[in-house]
């Protein structure tokens, strides 16, 4: 599957993006960013194709999102609001089923493999106390991990979340985006979730979307960090005591980079390994083994290859 968004220009009467550029495919982390009011909602409405463009095109899977249906909208993309519409009369196991309803007509009675993903879904998200609890008496946190789940259960190649972590704890913060990353390269799913804290790229998304200005950044979440100072001032990043890093010659901030970049995509021992920043490239060497690139990408697709 790939999303891709060609010379489009997102807006209503006028563009509050124009000429973007993006693409993303299965198996990726997308984090969506920038200040209130930039369009980062309007850029999701737009790949659901409630807001059409006002020019270019979205394609998913090579196809317009112009010629799907709605229902076949709801069949390729899961859809999680920051303020969603809550069921009334319904616990948090009503509504994680309701993922299931795009495959059944309006009455419909889940099928034992249907109800044993959904027992699935609401044990990895950590609610099997809660399975029974009446959505109007959850806590916000726990009430937006209960629409995540729905989204889970939808089984749609793509996940589209809209402030996810909004009223999450770090706790629960962590847990959620851990769990987004994991079904994205166990399930091969595109998950593209917007937030106003860009730190957690470094951690948890592959790729950047970044609304400044008009315009549309996107890449590996490295390159598009290094490329916009405002994005690197201040870091919660951490290393794994479990990462057996390499040897790493850079200024400090490519070096924070490039340890951000492999603890999240390599988890084996890489000690073996030694990079150097030259000004305009990376220089990695491994025994006899010497590689030169010019962006974290090249070095992530370089790491890829031999792993």
């Amino acid at each position: 599957m790939h999303l891709q968004i060609k010379q489009a220009d997102i807006g209503y009467h006028q563009p509050l993006i124009s000429n973007a550029e993006a693409g993303l495919k299965s198996g990726e982390v997308c984090l969506l960013i920038g200040n209130n009011g930039v369009g980062k909602t309007t850029l999701i409405r737009s790949l659901l194709h409630q807001v059409p463009l006002l020019n270019g095109e979205i394609l998913l899977g090579g196809r317009s999102v112009k010629q799907f249906s709605a229902r076949e909208i709801a069949e390729h993309i899961a859809v999680v609001y920051s303020k969603p519409v809550l069921p009334q009369h319904h616990t948090v196991e009503d509504l994680i089923a309701l993922g299931k309803y795009i495959y059944y007509p309006y009455y419909f009675e889940l099928t034992r493999k249907d109800r044993e993903e959904i027992s699935h879904t609401i044990d990895m998200l950590g609610m099997d106390r809660y399975r029974h609890t009446s959505l109007k008496n959850l806590s916000d946190g726990n009430l937006q991990k209960a629409f995540i789940g729905r989204a889970i259960t939808q089984n749609s190649p793509v996940i589209i979340l809209d402030e996810p972590t909004t009223h999450l704890d770090e706790k629960n913060k962590i847990n959620i985006l851990q769990t987004l990353r994991r079904l994205a390269h166990e399930q091969n799913k595109i998950i593209l979730f917007s937030s106003h804290d860009w730190r957690l790229a470094k951690e948890f998304a592959d790729k950047i979307w970044y609304i400044k200005e008009g315009r549309l950044y996107s890449g590996m979440v490295e390159d598009v960090l290094i490329q916009h100072g405002e994005l690197t001032r201040a870091s919660i990043f951490r290393i794994s005591e479990h990462f057996k890093a390499p040897v790493i010659e850079a200024p400090h901030i490519h070096k924070e980079m490039l340890f951000s970049l492999l603890q999240k995509n390599f988890p084996q021992d890489l000690s073996g390994y030694h990079f150097t920043h030259k000004r305009t490239h990376w220089v990695i060497r491994n025994n006899e083994t010497r590689k030169e690139c010019e962006s974290f990408e090249e070095i992530f697709n370089f790491m890829k290859n031999i792993h």
